[in-house]
């Protein structure tokens, strides 16, 4: 069912501190930047090999994201994993008994979540 790793979300508290570390001193090439107001995120997207690192800044501290930081701090979010066929596979792990945090597939910088 997973093919590969697609990203590694990041969650951090500056996004700019963090993009001088990732994109300055690591060499990851930016290819995104958004603001994702539904999600409550500014997010980055880095290169890096076949995959990507993702940075997420949350736009206030009631947000997913804000939330996340005051709880765990900086540092590993989520592992977003490639697969051939989202539908087939939301619905493997919902037959698995895993809790879907977005039941339909998203689109944009973020797709779908399991908690």
């Amino acid at each position: 069912m997973l093919s590969a790793i697609d990203h590694v979300g990041v969650a951090v508290s500056d996004i700019d501190a963090a993009l001088a570390f990732y994109r300055d001193a690591l060499g990851m090439a930016l290819v995104h930047r958004e603001t994702v107001s539904d999600q409550g995120v500014d997010a980055a997207l880095l290169d890096v090999g076949d995959g990507h690192v993702e940075l997420l800044a949350p736009l206030g501290p009631e947000t997913p994201v804000g939330r996340y930081l005051t709880r765990r701090g900086p540092g590993l979010h989520h592992v977003a994993y490639r697969v051939g066929d989202i539908e087939a596979a939301l619905s493997s792990l919902r037959g698995a008994g895993l809790r879907l945090i977005d039941e339909q597939p998203r689109t944009g910088i973020r797709n779908s979540r399991v908690a």
